[in-house]
């Protein structure tokens, strides 16, 4: 009974938060109209991935930025595909609030790895490796690629599933709004 009061405050938290991600919603253009936007915000992952040299890494490393997490595999058509807008929106839009977080899930030889970022003149993206899925199940990644839209908190808000045009102005726009929220 004591909390009563703060009803009308997460009241309007929520329904603030909702109008944000309707306002998403409308910028959904082109291969951005399957982007699936949370009605809140899901709890991010804490699974530890790696950088090539072996060093541990988490999504925590990038809490403060709006980041695109996007699982892919060297195997994956798909992906190969979409690695290029995904690297120039990197180029265009990496910044102290932006991230873009290219995550090698399963297994991928580090050669096929380099062979592709070569191949496609990749030079905006990292490589990062989850050798074993941990990242990727805990996130409930089901297909590749998947693409995760992070908030500043390292909370999931959206969720593509299949490849998408990243550089596109659609995903730009989107990805303004979310910065522009602070």
């Amino acid at each position: 009974m004591r909390n009563l009061w703060l009803a009308p405050l997460y009241a309007g938290l929520a329904l603030s938060a909702n109008a944000a991600f309707a306002d998403l919603a409308d910028l959904r253009v082109g291969s951005l109209e399957k982007l699936q936007i949370h009605s809140a915000p899901v709890a991010g992952a804490e699974a530890i991935f790696f950088d090539p040299e072996g060093n541990e890494r988490t999504l925590s490393d990038y809490e403060g930025k709006i980041t695109l997490v996007n699982f892919w595999a060297t195997w994956c058509a798909p992906c190969r595909k979409e690695m290029p807008s995904l690297d120039r929106l990197a180029a265009q839009m990496e910044s102290e609030d932006f991230a873009v977080v290219t995550v090698a899930t399963g297994r991928n030889k580090m050669a096929a790895i380099e062979k592709l970022f070569a191949t496609e003149n990749i030079q905006n993206l990292p490589i990062l490796l989850d050798p074993k899925s941990a990242l990727a199940r805990e996130m409930n990644v089901e297909g590749l690629p998947a693409t995760i839209l992070l908030d500043r908190q390292g909370q999931e808000v959206a969720r593509l599933v299949g490849e998408a045009e990243w550089d596109s102005e659609s995903a730009k726009a989107i990805f303004a709004e979310l910065i522009a929220q602070k």
